[in-house]
């Protein structure tokens, strides 16, 4: 079944449908950019800001200039609209550094063009020494997510929080979060660190392998074309009742089919062997598999409450530690990034299965994280909102409609949009995250 079409969104996008919309101060969704091949990284200059000793401000503007930015002069007599606006505020210590943010930023955040990026450094709360440092800090959080829901025309505003010693970590991130693959992942923070393994731009001695659950269809289809992307091969594994249409997936990545019941009591050695045999070991695993049961909780029986559970969650807890008790099924520096939900962060009416399975899931990853770093490896995860899927498409209208608007940018994302993050936190450009969650929900306004 074929993800379901926004009529809406295309309705108001242009003509009368637009000036009506207008005249009734109804939603009017900005149709989003997103990665496309040999396309630039902005859609406009980047201008970086600073405030006070402002020092990650020159390596930034470096980087942007290397992947290919113009950079723009704050006080240059132009009518450009920036593609990217990025305030260093990683020196901000006290309210009255707090109270400059908002001279450079507002003018600059006024002239952002259409699916612009905002980006603001900071730093680590846990890394100031003072009661005020912490407080100020803190404080950029709560700018950052209200800038996100005043950015108009499908742009982003997200927040990093650099630690002391992130070097060359910061690029990927900065990167990423400033380019058209962020497109649906707005209001959000992400803390980076020093690289695990010492190095930011890691390459693995040959081509990387990775797994992705579920992956006959979907987010995790599209996972897999992402990750295929950048040359890495991917083993698509699904239910044997899946395997026509898995084959599909695995052929147009050139990658692999492996047909595996993910809640079988074999599933654990049955995948290691076969990665050990056929690929030597893995650099990636996406646990990506999910079920739904809906109903409310009084009404939820014992195999509806039961099999969430077991698919969502035991399944690659299981997984996941036959991986790690077989050696060499993951390889030095082996990244997991699993797949949860804003429901797992939010709740959700009719969902207490699947949003603690979810919930569960961000658990797992922050706990597993620890184990992984020995190695220079990292567990991550991806929590979506509202994204336009074959299940999305059987809801009823109206909650459609309401799901899809609950948001800053006013739409449903898409599969890529939550592949794009999974292959992020899977490659070597997120070499400083770890053990954090990144919602791909376009700020979506439920939860945090």
């Amino acid at each position: 079944m074929s993800a379901p079409v926004d009529a809406y969104a295309r309705l108001v996008r242009q003509g009368p449908g637009a000036a009506l919309a207008r005249r009734l101060g109804a939603p009017r969704p900005t149709a989003l950019r997103r990665w496309e091949a040999g396309a630039d990284l902005l859609t406009g200059p980047a201008l970086v800001l600073g405030i006070g000793a402002a020092p990650l401000a020159a390596d930034v503007s470096r980087w942007l200039a290397a992947a290919g930015a113009r950079l723009a002069d704050a006080e240059a007599a132009t009518d450009d609209r920036f593609g990217a606006v990025v305030l260093d505020a990683s020196a901000v210590r006290t309210t009255a550094d707090l109270a400059a943010v908002r001279e450079p930023l507002a003018p600059a955040f006024r002239r952002l063009a259409a699916n612009g990026r905002v980006l603001v450094l900071g730093a680590l709360v846990a890394d100031t020494t003072t009661v005020e440092a912490a407080a100020v800090q803190q404080a950029l959080e709560g700018l950052v997510r209200t800038l996100g829901k005043e950015a108009r025309a499908g742009a982003t505003v997200n927040l990093l929080r650099v630690g002391e010693g992130a070097g060359e970590a910061l690029r990927g991130p900065l990167e990423f979060l400033a380019s058209a693959r962020s497109a649906f992942v707005s209001g959000q923070v992400l803390e980076v660190g020093p690289a695990r393994g010492g190095d930011a731009a890691r390459a693995s001695a040959g081509p990387r392998t990775a797994v992705v659950t579920g992956a006959a269809q979907g987010i995790g289809a599209a996972v897999a074309e992402v990750l295929a992307r950048s040359g890495t091969h991917v083993v698509c594994v699904d239910l044997a009742a899946q395997g026509e249409q898995l084959a599909r997936v695995a052929n147009r990545v050139g990658g692999s089919a492996l047909h595996l019941d993910i809640t079988a009591a074999s599933a654990p050695a049955a995948l290691a062997e076969h990665l050990l045999r056929r690929h030597g070991g893995a650099d990636v695993v996406v646990h990506n598999a999910g079920i739904t049961r809906d109903r409310s909780f009084v009404n939820l029986d014992e195999a509806g409450w039961a099999s969430v559970l077991e698919v969502n969650l035991r399944a690659p807890l299981r997984l996941t530690e036959g991986l790690l008790a077989r050696e060499g099924a993951l390889r030095p520096q082996a990244r997991v990034v699993q797949l949860s939900s804003i429901n797992g962060i939010a709740g959700a009416k009719g969902q207490a299965n699947y949003a603690a399975s979810k919930a569960g899931v961000i658990g797992m990853v922050r706990a597993l994280d620890a184990r992984l770093a020995a190695s220079g490896g990292a567990a991550s995860a991806v929590a979506p909102g509202f994204v336009e899927t074959a299940m999305t498409a059987r809801m009823p209208l109206l909650p459609r409609e309401v799901g899809r608007r609950a948001s800053s940018l006013q739409q449903g994302g898409l599969p890529v949009d939550v592949a794009e993050a999974v292959a992020f936190l899977a490659g070597p450009a997120a070499a400083g995250i770890s053990g954090q969650v990144l919602r791909v929900c376009g700020q979506n306004l439920l939860g945090a």
